[in-house]
């Protein structure tokens, strides 16, 4: 496997961003981590937790406390990457306190922000929308629009 361009667009406009955020931040690589995708074995059903023990009990750790989320990607056939994916799969523990066991997972609100960069076609909405749900689970709400590059112009 080939691995992403450190240094492409998707990087230089999650810099830009960063350089302008007041307070602390984590990036989270998706490629550059030990995460399993969701395998549906229904162990958050019943538990407040996740089955499989990986590096995403630390970025559960960590959506608990943070104020902005921030979801960046390349897209890839009008969706985010596939390793992204991985990670937004294992948010099934969220939605499955909601809707399964009438829990609020995750009390705290947050704001939040898309980034997607593509050379394609120009088509964003399946991917905003994908990347939106995802910051649903994960209790933001208060949404920036979009920040959009293709062929690296922003």
């Amino acid at each position: 496997m080939v691995p992403p361009r450190k240094n492409g667009n998707t990087m230089a406009l999650i810099e830009m961003i960063t350089r302008n955020l007041q307070g602390e931040y984590r990036i989270v690589n998706t490629y550059n981590c030990n995460i399993s995708p969701c395998v549906d074995c229904r162990y958050c059903w019943e538990q407040d937790d996740c089955s499989i023990d990986d590096e995403m009990q630390e970025i559960y750790a960590y959506i608990q406390k943070c104020d902005n989320i921030v979801i960046a990607s390349p897209i890839y056939f009008s969706e985010l990457t596939g390793k992204l994916l991985d990670v937004g799969s294992r948010l099934q523990r969220y939605f499955c306190a909601t809707y399964f066991r009438s829990e609020v997972p995750i009390h705290k609100t947050k704001k939040g922000a898309v980034i997607l960069v593509g050379g394609g076609d120009g088509r964003i909405e399946k991917t905003f929308e994908t990347a939106c749900v995802l910051l649903h689970h994960m209790n933001c709400y208060d949404i920036h629009p979009i920040v959009c590059s293709f062929n690296g112009v922003a």
